[in-house]
């Protein structure tokens, strides 16, 4: 019985001398990293499984020990502040007034309120008046006198924009080849280089554009000899061709310029799909002053040369009626010396409405006895 319970002593002291020695060893087994990789091989999974889930990991759950780089790139974080650089869009959508006026400049509408006028003064025998000064005029608009003239200048040296209209119809064939020097030999004495320029239009049924604006008198020439009568006469649409197409959307100038037509024709219209009247409109609404020459040399005035002096007269211009034919060359002379003695002014009307009517203006030479001014008869308001 002693011997049993010896033994089982001795058993219970060697059981405890073994617990006793492994307590240290298991103390010691987080600080032996090879001892917790060998026991993490044969369990733990590969690395690749390890970094797919991190992305979605919130970061705060991340040590700095064991956190890698972030498998999300840097460049992702433009993608999530992407929509913070999408509010200036929104923001000029959204009714702003601190960035919209500051983002896009306002359009302005202006009405212009000054009429420009260009006109002549003649003494009693015809002879060009060209010493005047603005003190000498006074402007009526709808027989009211203007509330100022604003400009005031003696034109006598203005660019020139100038587009010669040769009627070649049937009806002026026996006359059209001296018409054609006429116009020739006038292009040469009025168009300067690099300072006037000039286009040719000659007309039957319809315009035809033989020469555009140009300022080399040797093209204006070849122009007007590449015209060829034959046909009827479309001598309205003639004249609103050449002021809409060509006057009104002539080449662009730093400064003033003086737009003129200078129409040979015998006045008679068979073809055109326009009236007179609207093309005279077209040519006040462009500020073009026609010349007319008429082509009738039978001695006394017909219809055509009545309808030549109206466009004339309505755009301020001067009709020509030459008793033979060597005086067109005379007539084309006397207009060459008119565009260089000419007057411009501006002036505000007295009650100027944008109601696209129709004004009547007349101007006077005050103090100045026997002075005839001869200018456009009127103009159109703007229109809303």
């Amino acid at each position: 019985m002693r011997a049993r319970n010896a033994l089982f002593l001795l058993g219970m002291a060697v059981l405890a001398a073994l617990v006793f020695a492994q307590s240290p060893r298991q103390d010691e087994l987080p600080s032996a990293p090879s001892a917790v990789q060998q026991q993490s091989k044969p369990q733990a999974p590969p690395p690749p499984p390890q970094t797919a889930p991190a992305p979605e990991q919130p970061a705060s759950q991340a040590t700095p020990e064991t956190s890698q780089p972030p498998t999300t790139p840097p460049a992702e974080q433009p993608a999530t502040e992407s929509p913070k650089s999408e509010p200036p869009k929104a923001n000029q959508k959204t009714p702003n007034p601190n960035t919209a006026e500051e983002t896009t400049a306002p359009t302005i509408f202006r009405t212009v309120n000054e009429v420009n006028v260009v006109f002549t003064v003649t003494d009693k025998r015809g002879r060009y008046v060209k010493d005047l000064k603005k003190h000498d005029f006074k402007v009526l608009d709808d027989t009211r006198p203007a509330d100022e003239i604003r400009s005031f200048r003696s034109e006598t040296d203005l660019p020139l924009q100038v587009g010669l209209l040769i009627d070649a119809s049937n009806s002026v064939r026996d006359r059209f080849k001296f018409e054609q020097e006429s116009a020739i030999e006038f292009l040469n004495q009025t168009v300067r280089p690099k300072y006037d320029k000039a286009f040719v239009v000659g007309f039957d049924a319809t315009p035809e554009l033989t020469q555009d604006f140009t300022d080399n008198t040797e093209f204006l020439s070849r122009g007007v000899r590449a015209l060829r009568p034959g046909g009827g006469t479309a001598l309205y649409d003639a004249i609103y061709y050449a002021c809409r197409d060509k006057l009104l959307k002539g080449p662009q100038q730093s400064g003033p310029v003086r737009r003129a037509i200078i129409l040979l024709s015998d006045g008679d219209d068979n073809q055109s799909h326009v009236s007179r009247e609207e093309a005279i409109d077209m040519a006040q609404r462009a500020e073009v002053i026609v010349y007319t020459i008429s082509t009738n040399i039978i001695g006394s005035r017909n219809k055509g040369d009545k309808i030549l002096e109206r466009i004339a007269n309505a755009s301020g211009g001067v009709p020509f009626f030459p008793f033979q034919i060597t005086d067109v060359a005379n007539a084309f002379a006397e207009i060459q010396d008119e565009l260089r003695s000419q007057y411009a002014l501006s002036y505000k009307p007295a009650d100027l409405k944008a109601d696209g009517r129709y004004h009547s203006i007349e101007i006077l030479a005050q103090n100045h006895k026997n002075l005839r001014v001869r200018s456009r008869r009127g103009y159109y308001a703007p229109a809303q």
